[in-house]
């Protein structure tokens, strides 16, 4: 999401306004924080749709490629930690009816809030989390149907697919074991679509060897490994958040570069084949 920063400095911020640090997404500043500020201080939710925005540019080049469809976006923000600590503070209660009631306010209010989005208005809802496991990412799990682990190929990272994986487990477990006996309450059951290698480094036309080894050790976990990968190329993913246009909708004549966006649209293929779309 950070490719749309340059965006914003540039046509969105007004004079005098701070620089951006991470997204601002609409002209009062609205961010996903300001949805969960609501929640953290137990007063009235604002509809998602508040802080959603349309980026114009980004929607006109979409035009211009020959394309139908359009993107929104709602903004992640800095604060969201302070926002994760503010939530801890409501869960528990003074007997086992009001601990399950606040559990399942503090978990699952993202997923109410855009169940109530019409299916009409979006195909996909695609949710970017950080490498952690806090309470506003179980948020964006437990409003998932399905989950897409990028991760690089190396020691730490699968170290966290492995945990990730088990984390994901007692989430669902906990969440379900919460709903049982609270009226409308539904179980939730998301499912791990698999794992999408990023950074990858090539040598011919495969991954390097010390990549290949742990992208071998993360099959034998049993986790779904996507086929197509996303190739490192510091020149093309750096300029992006200057000039506010994802890649996949610039041209470029180098050929190193064609072959980065003929694997993302590999790899898009491939996600919306698994998914169903």
């Amino acid at each position: 999401m950070n490719m749309y920063m340059g965006y914003f400095a540039k046509e969105e911020n007004y004079e005098g306004d701070n620089p951006p640090i991470g997204i601002i997404l609409s002209k009062d500043k609205k961010t996903i924080k300001n949805w969960f500020d609501c929640i953290s201080q137990s007063t009235i939710t604002v509809p998602i749709s508040d802080v959603i925005l349309n980026p114009v540019n980004v929607n006109n080049k979409i035009k211009r490629c020959g394309k139908t469809g359009e993107i929104a976006l709602i903004s992640s923000h800095l604060g969201l930690i302070n926002v994760d600590l503010e939530l801890a503070t409501l869960l528990g209660g003074a007997n086992m009816e009001q601990t399950k009631k606040k559990y399942i306010m503090v978990h699952g209010s993202l997923r109410k809030e855009l169940k109530r989005i019409s299916e009409t208005e979006y195909d996909i809802i695609l949710i970017d989390c950080p490498p952690n496991f806090n309470i506003v990412t179980k948020n964006a799990l437990i409003a998932s149907d399905i989950i897409l682990v990028p991760a690089k190929p190396d020691y730490l990272s699968t170290l966290g697919i492995d945990y990730l994986q088990g984390s994901v487990k007692t989430l669902v477990k906990d969440y379900n074991d919460f709903c049982q006996g609270i009226d409308s309450e539904e179980i939730i059951n998301p499912q791990i679509i698999g794992v999408v290698f990023t950074m990858i480094q090539l040598y011919g036309s495969n991954p390097i060897e010390t990549q290949q080894q742990y992208i071998y050790q993360t099959k034998r976990l049993g986790i779904p490994i996507f086929d197509n990968y996303i190739i490192a190329n510091n020149t093309i993913f750096a300029d992006a958040p200057q000039n506010g246009i994802p890649v996949i909708l610039n041209s470029y004549s180098n050929s190193s570069h064609q072959a980065n966006i003929s694997h993302i649209r590999d790899f898009t293929q491939e996600f919306i084949d698994k998914v169903g779309i």
